[in-house]
């Protein structure tokens, strides 16, 4: 199982989109969001390459990208809050969010139009 930090997701949300970035494009796009240093950072990104979420290159200066998907990610984490709140029910996932008023009226139609086309 994939588990991420809030912050480990901040870390991806910048590497997913790119190729690979040198630490220094690393620092600049989580400032403004964080306000995290130059160590903080490279401390962040040497520990998730020891969980293997991160891949750093041999090159220089070394260029780090994502080592697992998003879509991997969110699966993992879906999977996960599904299990531990919702007693393995999906369907109680969503009704939370159907109850509550969490959903928009775009959202709810994009649902039925899913689960209609879901029917055989």
């Amino acid at each position: 199982m994939l588990r991420l930090t809030g912050s480990e997701w901040k870390v991806m949300e910048v590497l997913w989109p790119s190729q690979g970035l040198p630490l220094g494009a690393v620092v600049d796009a989580l400032a403004p969001e964080t306000g995290w240093s130059r160590t903080t950072v490279h401390t962040y990104l040497t520990r998730m390459t020891a969980k293997g979420l991160v891949l750093a290159g041999t090159e220089s200066p070394r260029r780090y990208r994502a080592a697992v998907t998003r879509e991997a990610c969110a699966d993992s984490q879906r999977r996960e809050l599904v299990e531990r709140v919702y007693r393995g029910s999906a369907s109680r996932l969503v009704a939370a969010f159907v109850k509550d008023g969490s959903l928009s009226p775009a959202e709810r139609d994009d649902l039925r139009r899913l689960l209609d086309e879901m029917e055989v």
